[in-house]
């Protein structure tokens, strides 16, 4: 039985959550690329403050098998409330099961109730599609930084039909504050 839930305290399943990327992108990119979103993934806990994130996981008998973070992105002259969803993992042992759609379905409709105006991703826009995500233009949604591909660069409004231009620069949280990962 699988179990979604959202942690606000997320320390006693702090090592669960930071091997849930490590294992899951080692599998599929290698164990560098593992090793770079565990690093991530620890920066994301320990220093993005409170308001600034959101973490979802998918449980099974207790222990974590999915996670998805949400943090803040805020543009300058724009008063929503914009998160982006980086990283997003499944462990291995549990692909093709639904898991990964059904947490994010979960944590879309927790961000909605939490009046997140806008979510965003940087990824595979044939994934995200199926809950959701569309393409959005760098001219609606500036990214913080230039995007090595615009193609991955998706969102959606949680509460209009569409995403209404975003006004201003747009910052992240810290540990996305490094153009190589965009």
């Amino acid at each position: 039985m699988y179990n979604f839930q959202r942690f606000e305290n997320f320390a006693p399943v702090r090592e669960q959550i930071i091997d849930i990327f490590y294992t899951s992108f080692s599998a599929s990119e290698g164990e560098t690329e593992g090793a770079v979103i565990r690093t991530l993934v620890e920066h994301l806990l320990e220093n993005t403050p409170e308001p600034d994130i959101f973490i979802f996981a998918a449980l099974h008998d207790d222990t974590v098998i999915g996670c998805a973070i949400f943090s803040r992105l805020t543009y300058s002259h724009d008063a929503r409330n914009v998160f982006i969803l980086s990283p997003m993992a499944v462990h291995p042992d549990h692909h093709n099961k639904g898991i990964g759609q059904t947490l994010l379905r979960e944590s879309i409709a927790a961000l909605r109730d939490h009046e997140i105006d806008i979510l965003m991703t940087y990824g595979d826009p044939n994934y995200y599609r199926k809950i959701g995500f569309l393409p959005v233009t760098e001219q609606v949604a500036p990214p913080p930084f230039p995007l090595s591909m615009p193609i991955g660069w998706i969102g959606q409004s949680l509460h209009d039909p569409e995403i209404a231009p975003l006004q201003g620069s747009c910052t992240c949280v810290s540990a996305l504050n490094n153009p190589a990962i965009w």
